[in-house]
């Protein structure tokens, strides 16, 4: 990472406040538009104990849950300054411990599935406002075409987009924190919320758990949903930059629940059916009819706002799965300088679909409340058993992980436990989308590690002579002036068996100088190193990219680079070898040969293997050509198709006959 990124992420900035505020807190910052309205109901009567213990519940989550879990723990787990599951992951990889990576997959996948839930619920949320007004009116088609616009842009990249992010956000919290001081203000019963009492009171009942308290907590759990995304975009704004101004965030959200809490403590006895119509929101209520206009417009940028914040998210993290082997390489795209900044179309087409998919089928921001919830409790489970491998791995003393990690064990499958009793009343749509993820993430890892240990291994050792002859053995035409192959040799000894075939026994292929190029992706998100290792003295070369898992795999240009230096210093000549072409230093050509695996019919497979295999390679089919993936120009590419062969069949033995 170069000094200029991590100063980014070690400097406390004003800038860096208010950039946090535009990306990191769009999620949580949006969740009173809808917490208070599913904790109540609309045909409830309003009851003071149920909203004194679900404002405590609401303060204890946000307290327990996103200051101290997240924002003073978490934040500390970075990967050289950027955050996340899959960060995370990386870093307790370290540790050898093979199962970590089945919390890896499943937090990964269930964030990616809040990805589609949460651009709906945020912006349906708010839009619902309108109804206010007109209470006839079909949100629908309004929500739906802001979605688009919204998926529309991100080709285009977020930088001046951005700009105006912070500002809206600032206005955003500043509107909370002012309409709640003031509902508190004409009563101050609601501070009695604070007292965890109120909390207990309501989960708990003289005979034990009390069945409709755990059914509130999983609407309570909404209030927090942003917390993991908070960990995830750490690299964007910086741990200093995400602690100072959660201060202000949390004070403007905790201001608006109590807010929230005083007005309708006020209307105890009555229902917000009664008080506000079919479409009553307690957000809405608390504002006076004048500005509720003004409410509703600034509601909805905010929410446009914590959609966007997901949406990028979601690139980062399939950029990040590609990385670790976790997904289908498919093609990204920087539409600016930033640094972390990408887009990638076919994610983004996709979510639009899920988004417009949940919006067709829940219609209404109160029915999708169900379907939030469940597969982010699923993610932050799965980032505490990843940071207690963390804590370990960092000689953190057994005495504060234990309890620390016990409580946070206890904490999220109460939330858990809660938000699986709405699993009939559109939980299920999440946890299908989650386990969609999670299949295609799992198959895609095991197919690479069978293929991975299918693989056959030479060492170059044994063929450096016949190399040095065929690379002057004028019987054979020139293939290319420069021949190079890819490899996933880790080993600088040793080759694939399938690339020795293709030089020497496929067709023979005569070349002046042999590249093997090996990427490595390092644990690390922000590196461009290189090594060269000369093989044969002007004939063959290896070259090693170690590449953080945030770069992009330029492969084309990173190649020529690594030529232009070594030419400076000496080292290779890559002028053409053809006599008139030398005369005049025309540069020799290249030609870079890729290797396309098919699964071969002799494979005896196990039947798992079979269901892997297959699986992967019809995946495959919508996948991005490795040409691509590298970043290579076409024109320079060959792709040949080498069977893979899983247990070789048994010999079959034959009778000759006359």
């Amino acid at each position: 990472m170069s000094s200029q990124h991590h100063g980014l992420h070690s400097k406390l900035t004003i800038g860096g406040l208010l950039i946090s505020l535009g990306i990191i807190y769009g999620d949580i910052g949006t969740s009173p538009l809808y917490v208070m309205k599913a904790i109540l109901g609309l045909d409830f009567a309003i009851n003071k104990e149920l909203v004194l213990g679900g404002i405590s519940l609401v303060f204890w989550t946000l307290t327990l849950q996103t200051t101290v879990k997240y924002v003073l723990i978490t934040l500390s787990a970075d990967n050289h300054g950027e955050g996340g599951i899959f960060a995370l992951y990386a870093l307790v990889k370290r540790t050898k411990i093979k199962w970590l990576i089945i919390p890896a997959i499943i937090g990964g996948s269930a964030l990616l599935a809040d990805g589609i839930i949460t651009p709906p619920i945020s912006v349906s949320s708010a839009v619902e406002g309108i109804r206010t007004f007109y209470p006839q009116i079909n949100t629908i088609p309004i929500v739906i075409g802001i979605l688009f616009v919204l998926f529309t842009i991100q080709q285009f990249g977020t930088k001046l987009v951005g700009k105006f992010f912070a500002p809206v956000m600032l206005i955003w919290f500043l509107m909370l924190g002012a309409i709640g001081a003031i509902q508190i203000s004409s009563n101050l019963e609601v501070l009695k919320a604070i007292n965890p009492y109120y909390a207990y009171n309501l989960l708990m009942a003289d005979e034990g758990i009390n069945p409709e308290g755990f059914f509130v907590l999983g609407f309570v759990f909404l209030c927090t949903t942003g917390a993991e995304a908070l960990y995830s975009d750490m690299g964007h704004c910086g741990r200093k930059n995400i602690r100072i101004s959660w201060i202000f965030v949390k004070i403007a959200l905790i201001l608006n629940y109590f807010g929230q809490g005083a007005y309708l403590i006020q209307h105890e006895g009555e229902t917000l059916r009664s008080l506000g119509g079919s479409n009553a929101n307690p957000f809405y209520l608390t504002m006076a009819s004048w500005f509720q206009p003004i409410g509703i417009v600034v509601a909805t940028l905010a929410a446009v706002i914590a959609s966007q914040a997901l949406i990028s998210g979601s690139f980062t993290l399939i950029n990040e799965a590609m990385r670790l082997n976790f997904w289908p390489k498919v093609r990204i795209k920087y539409p600016t300088e930033l640094k972390g900044q990408l887009y990638i179309p076919s994610i983004n087409w996709l979510l639009l679909i899920g988004c417009i998919w949940v919006v067709i089928h829940f219609e209404e921001s109160s029915n999708m409340e169900h379907a939030y919830g469940l597969a982010i409790i699923l993610c932050m489970i799965m980032t505490t058993i990843l940071l207690n491998y963390y804590l370990i791995m960092k000689r953190v003393k057994l005495y504060f992980i234990m309890p620390l990690i016990g409580i946070y064990t206890l904490i999220e499958f109460s939330f858990f436990y809660a938000n699986i009793t709405k699993f009939a009343d559109g939980g299920y749509v999440t946890l299908i989308i989650a386990i969609l993820l999670i299949s295609i993430m799992t198959t895609w890892y095991l197919a690479k590690q069978i293929s991975k240990n299918y693989t056959k291994f030479v060492k170059i050792d044994d063929y450096k002579k016949v190399m040095a002859e065929l690379s002057v053995d004028l019987s054979i035409p020139k293939y290319a002036t420069h021949l190079v192959y890819m490899t996933n040799a880790g080993r600088t000894d040793e080759i694939e068996e399938k690339v020795m075939y293709s030089i020497l026994q496929k067709r023979p292929k005569r070349a002046d100088i042999y590249w093997f190029v090996h990427v490595n992706i390092l644990n690390e998100p922000y590196k461009k190193e290189y090594k060269v290792t000369e093989i044969i003295k002007d004939d063959l070369f290896r070259i090693d990219f170690n590449l953080g898992f945030r770069e992009p795999t330029k492969i084309n240009l990173m190649f020529k680079e690594v030529l232009t230096d070594m030419v400076k210093n000496g080292e290779v000549d890559v002028t053409s070898r053809y006599e008139s072409l030398n005369k005049n230093n025309i540069l020799g050509d290249f030609k870079f040969v890729l290797s396309e695996k098919f699964l071969s019919n002799d494979s005896d497979m196990l039947w798992h293997e079979k269901i892997i295999m297959n699986t992967y390679f019809f995946i495959k089919k919508f996948s991005l050509s490795e040409g691509n993936a590298f970043g290579l120009d076409s024109s320079s590419v060959k792709i040949e198709q080498f069977p893979l062969v899983l247990h070789a069949p048994e010999k079959i033995y034959l009778t000759r006959i006359k």
